[in-house]
């Protein structure tokens, strides 16, 4: 792995690995930091620590999303911030509905949920989402995404499902499943060790 590796401000005590105390990446809309809360006292937010979610809806999710799609953790997601979103050959998908998108996602993330992929031939929205991530349509509706970009797909853990429905959409419409990476601890596990949490702009 290849990551940003800066001086630590004094203050800073709580590193994301050893030699690693934040990361930098711009996602060409802004520029991001994202680092570890550094008060020892932070908890995370008393839904995350809920276990017992009725499943259906709330189940544990495989280690898998789908055929050649690899699963990743957060210093993978960190990675993919810098040498894909930076350059521009990567997005970080937030599969959530709006309203948890709006609770707070990881910096630079862009808010597709998962029915954003649903009903292919009746979505007018979906055209121009697959336009955006690089995929070209053909006179007769057939998709090329052979040249989309690399995604990180998340929604809230693995107890969430959002995430699978949009990996599972998006592969039947032939979006290849190794340009896909599946961030199964979600906005759990990015809580959970701490990390930078945007809040959203209305």
């Amino acid at each position: 792995m290849i990551f940003l590796t800066i001086a630590p401000a004094s203050a800073q005590d709580v590193f994301i690995s050893p030699d690693l105390p934040y990361v930098e990446f711009d996602t060409g809309r802004e520029f991001i930091v994202i680092e570890r809360d550094q008060d020892p006292e932070a908890r995370i937010p008393d839904f995350f620590t809920m276990t017992s979610r009725q499943c259906p809806p709330f189940c544990i999710q495989p280690m898998s999303g789908g055929e050649g799609v690899t699963t990743v953790g957060e210093l993978e997601v960190l990675e993919f911030m810098q040498e894909q979103v930076t350059n521009g050959t990567g997005v970080i998908i937030d599969a959530r509905l709006s309203e948890w998108y709006q609770r707070g996602t990881i910096p630079g993330a862009i808010n597709l949920s998962f029915t954003m992929f649903e009903n292919p031939e009746e979505n007018p929205f979906l055209v121009p989402v697959l336009q955006a991530l690089g995929g070209l349509q053909s006179d007769v509706g057939v998709w090329d995404l052979s040249n989309a970009r690399e995604l990180v797909i998340f929604c809230n853990g693995q107890w969430c499902g959002q995430s699978h429905r949009a990996i599972e959409n998006l592969m039947s419409i032939g979006y290849p499943g190794d340009k896909i990476r599946y961030y199964r601890g979600g906005m759990q596990g990015w809580l959970t060790v701490g990390l930078t949490v945007e809040i959203p702009s209305q």
